[in-house]
């Protein structure tokens, strides 16, 4: 027996003597997290999931297929805007439809091996397919694809039923074939104009992506670029993004779409604009409002995410929740760390999740990664705060990799130096934020920081550099300077 296992004798139970049986609608990263550790805890698990495959978002159409594409997109691009010297710069030859055959044969792998090969060799675990919404906080009501209702009572409930595209509500709009993601990540030709509506993750990182296709791409964002970050963040992305070729129109929001049967016509207040693909790429929204949250009395936000506290559970007694269908950060990570942490306290065991130190990535070339607080997050809550930004001109790594653009910055409280934040735009700033996001777990000072040994030559080491530019002028510095 592992030291994960429960005893026997440890195992939960219902009222009646039987083992407690979990309900959990959905089936992606939140939800199997959830099953596999209930089961291993002695509950009687079973996963209800409406659509024809399971893994949720991440695995079908959000972090496999948008990587895999991102990825190839950036090595096409590569070949023609490296910036080494004695390697001839070509522009790629591009096959989508065999990248899109590639890209959806490594989803399908992973969905058997992670998904469905888990669902048969776990003991206790079992699908039902089908719709589920409530009939009261202990029933929920499932309708098969052929209309056929069941009812299914279970002792715990978990709710981990992911979140859809959001359509902003523009005239015209839901008359036309535009793209969503799910669309764009499977499309087979390259658009020869690409018009984005939206300013944050899956908008950026898109749009970019089908650029280093070869696509003219224009993008449009309500307010700014990732909005809800640094400024300093935007202001470095957009700055980056034109100089590769993309048009940015910020504080943009279409009027009015049409289409002609060949080409979208975007009517804007700057001018209007002719396209032959248009992604919406404007945010997500809960599924929540698919499972008559009033007939168990679960209190949702406006919006209608889920509301949930740092154990995951609802407003409703022994009805949980995790994902991107509640209150909680959007991220798969995320959500699979809930459904672990819900099944947990649902079966016994109070487990919280503590969010302070979440780390961030947007993947971009260059990344954005983020963890912690903002300076104006920081002084928003009253925080005496100081900041740091180091220019990646100063970083050795970036030098050798011939590309400097971005930076890191660094948040530290001004009286003793407790780290609160880290922003970075960076070239794999996705790997170097987790070491900062250690330091805050921790709450090293910028001083512990930058005292620390990191190796040289590595993007890491901008943490050091960044958190010695508190006492120190880098500038002045060599290379390696401890």
């Amino acid at each position: 027996m592992s030291c994960c296992e429960p005893r026997i004798a440890d195992r939960p139970a219902s009222a009646a003597g039987d083992p407690v049986h979990v309900a959990i609608v959905g089936s992606g990263s939140g939800a199997f997290a959830a099953a596999i550790e209930a089961a291993a805890r002695g509950a009687r698990v079973t996963l209800i999931e409406a659509s024809d495959v399971i893994g949720g978002t991440c695995v079908n159409v959000g972090c496999v297929p948008s990587k895999i594409l991102i990825r190839g997109a950036q090595i096409a691009w590569q070949q023609q805007h490296h910036n080494f010297e004695g390697v001839a710069r070509h522009a790629a030859a591009i096959d989508r439809r065999t990248m899109v055959r590639q890209q959806q044969e490594l989803v399908e792998r992973l969905r058997v091996s992670k998904y469905l090969e888990v669902l048969k060799s776990t003991p206790g675990l079992s699908l039902m397919k089908g719709r589920a919404h409530f009939a009261d906080r202990s029933t929920l009501v499932v309708r098969d694809s052929e209309g056929h209702e069941q009812r299914v009572h279970a002792d715990r409930i978990l709710l981990a039923v992911g979140a859809r595209p959001a359509i902003p509500a523009i005239e015209g709009l839901t008359d036309t074939p535009y793209w969503t993601s799910t669309e764009a990540l499977v499309a087979e030709e390259l658009p020869r104009h690409l018009v984005v509506l939206g300013g944050s993750v899956v908008a950026l990182e898109l749009a970019q992506a089908f650029l280093h296709l070869g696509s003219k791409v224009t993008l449009l964002a309500r307010s700014t670029l990732l909005s809800r970050e640094d400024a300093d963040i935007g202001a470095a992305l957009k700055t980056i993004l034109e100089a590769e070729g993309m048009e940015i129109r910020l504080h943009t929001v279409p009027e009015r779409v049409t289409h002609d049967g060949e080409h979208f016509h975007v009517h804007t207040g700057s001018g209007d604009l002719l396209c032959d693909r248009l992604l919406v790429a404007t945010g997500r929204r809960s599924n929540g409002d698919r499972l008559k949250l009033e007939n168990a009395g679960i209190a949702a936000t406006p919006e209608g995410d889920i509301l949930v506290d740092d154990h995951m559970r609802t407003s409703a007694e022994q009805v949980y929740a995790a994902g991107d269908c509640t209150n909680q950060p959007q991220y798969v990570y995320v959500a699979a760390a809930a459904g672990t942490r819900a099944a947990r306290t649902m079966l016994g065991e109070e487990t919280a999740l503590d969010l302070s130190a979440m780390s961030a990535v947007v993947f971009t070339d260059p990344q954005v990664a983020t963890v912690g607080l903002s300076e104006k997050q920081a002084r928003d809550q009253g925080m005496d705060c100081e900041s740091r930004t180091l220019a990646l001109e100063y970083v050795p790594r970036a030098i050798a990799n011939m590309d400097t653009r971005g930076f890191i910055k660094l948040v530290a409280d001004r009286n003793d130096g407790r780290l609160l934040g880290c922003q970075a735009v960076a070239h794999e700033a996705g790997e170097l934020i987790q070491t900062a996001a250690l330091a805050i777990h921790e709450e090293m000072n910028v001083d512990e920081l930058a005292a620390q040994l990191f190796p040289y030559l590595t993007m890491v080491e901008g943490l050091k550099l960044c958190a010695q530019t508190f006492r120190k002028d880098v500038s002045q510095l060599s290379c390696c300077a401890g």
